[in-house]
């Protein structure tokens, strides 16, 4: 007979199903997690909440009421004209023909509501007779002057980086908001401050909208922005542009290692370290919650006069796009980077007051690239909108290959890589707008017409409709 013989050692006894004792201390420390991080969702205010991406309770997704595309998709339809008079005599009768009640900004002010040439004042009020109608499946937040105040100061205000054009939609904002709104600086004290200079719109003291806000902790009504526009043609100092260029190309058969590839074409630039500084500023000095982009114009061969090639197309443009959506790259990775930091040491400024006081919720500050546009070659002969957009035949400028641009940065801002960066290709109602071009060029867009007015209806719209309907 075999004896049988059990081994016995000094460990207790455990059921078969029962985990070694490390295995519980270790599960007794993760519902001790879950459990802060379910009290920090249910009790801790919103505005002192980390961002737990692996433990976020979602929340019913938003449907998009009308994405950028589908708005762009519209048409130029009539609508009745601001007035009844026929008797345009002076250039100060432009706010009638226009709308406007006034405007804020006292920067070239004929200039921007084309007014200053009376050989032209024939287009008045048939330019300002017509809205865009979006597709009947596409609802944009209707745009009320009143609400939109109110909203950039309760919500956050706006930053325009971009060139000349950009300037048109902060001008036209200053005619839109007034009188709600004041601007600096006083260009008729002083017309010789530099188109570097920033121009604000603050929110005016005697405006009766002021007793209907809810302003933020520290928000000052002389010193906090609603909407700041600085020049910033390429998104870059051209010393950054020249450094990342041949950093991707240090053997370029267009210019050696240590020259530039620009001329001495003037642009006005700031680095996005200096940009995102001022969008990321506290109250007082900041309360921006969208910044407003725009970049191509000045992207040309003449400028970049380094990568100009004059055997290949239009002077070798293509090497220009070519060189844009590299920096695009930069561009994107960079604010992205800078947008994270800011977001954290925000939270790091405001975790240890969780319990002592209540702020502002914490939103992440969103930036909108609007695509860029051409001008219209003869513009100054066209009284109507066009149905179908026509390139122009002789090629001025960059202008034909603006396109080109847009699709090079659209495509970057794709990657999920830059979740606070969003492109909006909303150029179309611009590009069957040959008759809205101020009255000495055309590239540069006239207040009132109903373009600039637009893109400030429809980014909005988007900011605080579209952006909040999506799953970060």
């Amino acid at each position: 007979m075999v004896a049988l013989s059990f081994k016995t050692d000094s460990s207790p006894y455990r059921p078969l199903l029962s985990a070694p004792r490390s295995l519980s201390t270790k599960l007794i420390a993760l519902f001790a997690v879950v459990s802060v991080v379910y009290f920090t969702h249910s009790f801790v205010p919103s505005d002192y909440k980390p961002d737990f991406p692996s433990f976020r309770f979602s929340s019913p997704r938003l449907r998009s009421t009308c994405p950028p595309k589908s708005y762009a998709a519209g048409e130029w339809v009539p609508k009745p004209p601001p007035t009844n008079r026929t008797d345009f005599n002076a250039e100060s009768d432009v706010y009638d023909f226009l709308g406007f009640q006034g405007c804020a900004s006292s920067r070239e002010v004929y200039w921007h509501l084309a007014a200053d040439k009376p050989a032209l004042w024939d287009r008045f009020p048939g330019v300002s007779s017509w809205k865009w109608q979006t597709p009947s499946d596409c609802q944009v937040r209707d745009l009320d002057p009143t609400v939109l105040v109110k909203d950039l100061v309760e919500q956050g205000g706006w930053l325009l980086i971009g060139d000349s054009v950009t300037e048109n939609h902060f001008f036209s904002l200053s005619c839109l908001l007034f009188p709600h709104v004041r601007a600096t600086p006083d260009y008729v004290a002083n017309p010789y401050f530099d188109r570097g200079w920033p121009q604000n719109l603050y929110l005016e003291p005697s405006s009766p909208l002021v007793k209907s806000i809810s302003f933020p902790p520290g928000f000052d009504i002389e010193t906090t922005p609603l909407v700041t526009f600085r020049r910033v043609d390429l998104l870059f100092e051209k010393p950054q542009l020249d450094v990342l260029y041949h950093s991707l190309h240090p053997d370029s058969p267009y210019v050696a290692a240590n020259e530039s590839i620009f001329s001495d074409e003037p642009a006005w630039n700031l680095s996005p370290q200096e940009y995102v500084k001022i969008f990321t500023s506290p109250l007082p000095q900041g309360n921006y919650a969208t910044m407003v982009v725009s970049t191509g114009g000045h992207w040309t061969t003449t400028l970049f006069s380094g990568l100009k090639d004059t055997s290949m197309f239009k002077d070798g443009i293509e090497n220009v796009v070519s060189f844009f959506s590299e920096a695009m790259e930069a561009w994107a990775r960079e604010v992205q980077a800078l947008l994270d930091n800011a977001e954290q040491a925000e939270w790091a400024s405001r975790r240890p007051k969780i319990g002592r006081m209540r702020g502002r919720k914490m939103a992440p500050k969103q930036v909108v690239v609007r695509a860029y546009l051409p001008g219209h070659e003869d513009c100054h002969d066209h009284r109507t909108p066009w149905t179908t957009y026509t390139p122009g035949r002789w090629g001025w400028y960059n202008w034909n290959q603006i396109g080109d641009f847009n699709d090079a940065f659209e495509a970057v801002l794709e990657s999920r890589k830059y979740p606070d960066i969003h492109f909006l290709p909303i150029d179309r109602p611009a590009l069957l707008r040959p008759d809205g071009h101020s009255a000495g060029d055309c590239l540069h867009i006239m207040s009132g017409a109903g373009v600039l007015e637009g893109w400030t209806q429809y980014i909005w719209h988007y900011v605080t409709v579209e952006i909040p309907g999506r799953i970060r």
